[in-house]
């Protein structure tokens, strides 16, 4: 799938929408009464300070002219108390701020994350984790601030706006209004710069992801890397991709910086009107003196400040707006396999199964299954065999309903004679009742104890042991310095594949399942450890209906059923002796194996 690959950018599903901005308001409004009295703090700072050119004005049209000394050490007593409370507002203002930013990134990045413990298989089947990870990390991180602190400047420069206007026009109407003559052109420079601006960002955004989505995969792959000497090649795979992304925020930050400029060339022309203006009616013998032009020209920094405020905000919402798009895509990902509505508890299975006319396609129009039918007798062994792709994995994904059937259904017998269409039963109660041990034996950073007590979270210690002693797995781990208190690495490095396998084996044994599912089990242990592993495997049989996918043949002849799974469905079934009288499919399988195993040894 082309959403599968690094260097494919992804295509938003649909174009921002002002609910997406609502739905970020939710997590705004948690924290509206700090954010409330972040921005009353600030406005009083912010107000506060607009009588510093009206001090400038009083000082040089009053009370220098008057030689009023006390009026200047009152005026400067009252400048530096302004200086000062600023100084105290925006501290407060900053830490508040700060708490509600971190509290923003919490609940969403909660949020998400839950989320996408939801989304089925096929959501991680078809995206790289990288370009996952970008969004739960990055564009989280992003777009905090601007939620936070973006939402209160804006409404501050707003407001300083507002107050702004009416001090100059207090000072002087004629002068004010040509401060407020720019604005017009500033204004069709935001309109003309927008829809450039969000492209451009867009664009950046698709290749930091790629970016991302590359660095994981390389990392994940770093040993196949160097097996096969590819490290000059993946450099320069990295270097392109690079490349592409300082290319791309380049392009985003021109666009951006010409908002910047044309406040900045904006401020400067119409303070350049002001003076001559100023001068010329001074001098003309207007209503205009020294201090009055001094003050107005503090007034368009000051009005020109926030203009410019507003377009960084705004430059800063249209650097996000890509972001969140990102991330309300993501929560907006349907969870296609869930509990149905009016789903209810599945009771203690006895372990039957019936596979009723099943379809399954991983994509559509590609049928891997067509109109299935299959009766497991509880406690019966199923062994599921054939060629790679053909299906086995699928059936047993289905059964623990990885993945919704396109048509048929799949049927649990309950311990009181009730019959129940796993459809229709909640996830948790039917997943609870499955013994699941995947191709993948994925371990989790922590102790070996923790890693076989992820299959029952309220096992003991002696019951995590046993469990362990049962699949063999007791005698490696106790040979360790730690014992069970030994850490895995990230994803099991420091243990062997077999070693994670018998761990793996022990954390399904210990959730005592009443349906096991084997996938591949042995696939990576050594032929004395598969003989060791093979007596628990058995013991652990009994009492159980068990599914088990195995390349070796030799470990699942004494099953009681056998399933040669091709050509979309299920091409013979029999134990192995009653296959091997046949002469078909499975016996031609079973002594290609043999044979390849003979000449091996």
């Amino acid at each position: 799938m082309a959403r599968n690959k690094f260097d494919v950018d992804e295509k938003l599903e649909s174009p921002f929408q002002l609910k997406h901005l609502l739905r970020a308001g939710a997590y705004i409004g948690r924290h509206k009464f700090q954010m409330i009295a972040a921005l009353i703090l600030s406005a009083l700072a912010s107000v506060a300070s607009l009588f510093i050119p009206k001090i400038t004005e009083w000082v040089l049209d009053v009370a220098v002219p008057n030689k009023d000394v006390a009026m200047i050490v009152q005026m400067a007593a009252i400048f530096v108390g302004i200086i000062l409370l600023s100084i105290v507002f925006t501290t407060i203002r900053s830490r508040v701020m700060a708490h509600v930013s971190q509290e923003i990134i919490y609940d969403i990045r909660k949020d998400l994350f839950a989320h996408l413990q939801k989304l089925p298989f096929s959501y991680y089947d078809s995206r790289p984790a990288g370009k996952i990870l970008v969004r739960v990390i990055n564009y989280v991180n992003s777009v905090s601030d601007i939620l936070s602190n973006g939402i209160i400047n804006m409404i501050l420069e707003i407001i300083n706006l507002a107050f702004i206007v009416v001090f100059m026009y207090s000072t002087n109407a004629l002068l004010a209004t040509i401060i407020l003559a720019g604005l017009p052109f500033f204004a069709a420079v935001i309109l003309l710069l927008k829809p450039r601006q969000r492209r451009a960002w867009q664009e950046q955004s698709n290749k930091n992801s790629n970016y991302n989505a590359y660095l994981a995969e390389s990392i994940d792959g770093v040993r196949v890397s160097q097996i096969f000497d590819r490290q000059e090649v993946n450099i320069g795979i990295m270097k392109r991709l690079a490349e592409a992304c300082r290319q791309a925020w380049i392009k985003a930050i021109y666009i951006s910086n010409a908002v910047w400029l044309s406040s900045e060339t904006m401020t400067q022309i119409v303070l350049t009107f002001l003076y001559i203006a100023g001068v010329y009616w001074m001098g003309g013998g207007k209503m205009v003196s020294f201090g009055v032009i001094l003050a107005m020209g503090q007034y368009v920094s000051r009005f020109w400040q926030p203009i410019t405020n507003l377009a960084n905000i705004y430059n800063s919402f249209v650097n996000n707006i890509a972001y969140l798009e990102r991330i309300f895509e993501t929560m907006d990902e349907p969870v296609v396999v869930d509990d149905a509505p009016g789903a209810k508890d599945l009771p203690d299975i006895s372990g039957e199964v019936d596979f009723q006319d099943v379809t399954f396609a991983y994509e559509e129009g590609v049928n891997i299954l067509e109109h299935v039918d299959l009766h497991v007798n509880a406690g019966e062994s199923i062994a599921l065999v054939g060629p790679t792709g053909a299906g086995k994995s699928t059936v047993v994904n289905l059964l623990c309903r990885f993945y919704n059937l396109n048509g048929g259904k799949i049927l649990l017998h309950g311990r009181d004679g009730s019959v129940h269409d796993i459809s229709q039963v909640t996830l948790h109660s039917l997943r609870s009742q499955l013994g699941i041990m995947l191709q993948d034996s994925f371990l989790f950073s922590g102790t070996l104890m923790d890693n076989i007590r992820y299959g029952r979270l309220d096992a003991t210690d002696a019951e995590v042991r046993a469990a362990a002693r049962r699949v063999r797995a007791d005698d490696f781990i106790s040979a360790m310095k730690d014992g069970y208190n030994t850490t895995v690495n990230e994803r099991g490095g420091n243990l062997s594949q077999g070693q994670k396998q018998l761990v793996a084996f022990a954390r399904t044994l210990l959730s005592d399942p009443a349906i096991l599912i084997l996938d591949e089990a042995t696939s990576s242990i050594d032929t004395q450890t598969e003989k060791l592993l093979q007596e628990g495997i058995n013991e652990m049989l009994k009492g159980r209906t068990s599914f088990i996918i195995a390349h070796r043949l030799s470990t699942i002849k004494n099953c009681d059923r056998i399933l040669y799974i091709g050509n979309k469905g299920i091409m013979e079934s029999g134990s192995h002796d009653e296959l091997m009288a046949k002469k078909g499919l499975y016996y031609q399988l079973y002594v290609t194996q043999a044979r390849q195993q003979g000449m091996e040894e």
